[in-house]
């Protein structure tokens, strides 16, 4: 059972992106935008062995976690990175990780 809720939303939000970037396809497709610096949706199904519906599909996800947006060109969408959100979470994964004292980890 998940309970998220109960968590706070600081936790939810890092899990959530978390939960995004966890599909290698969808790395995948942000790899590849950040080495175009923006495409044609077609273009990413053309890169990655991924049918077009399952490339529409990841696309779908990392917009709904604002990681991309799209604009619309005739009867194609342009796809680039949102870099504003992408470092912001980046900084929330940061400061989560340096309270946990590294130095100190030993599982020996």
């Amino acid at each position: 059972m998940r309970k998220p809720e109960v968590f706070d939303k600081e936790l939810q939000e890092l899990a959530e992106f978390a939960r995004v970037i966890s599909n290698p396809a969808r790395l995948a497709i942000l790899k590849y935008l950040a080495e175009t610096k923006s495409c044609i949706s077609g273009d990413i199904s053309d890169q990655l062995p991924l049918s077009r519906t399952t490339v529409s599909q990841h696309l779908k996800e990392l917009r709904d976690a604002g990681l991309i947006h799209g604009e619309i060109d005739g009867l194609k969408i342009n796809y680039c990175l949102c870099g504003g959100t992408i470092q912001e979470k980046l900084d929330k994964f940061d400061a989560f990780f340096s309270q946990i004292p590294r130095d100190e980890i030993s599982c020996q």
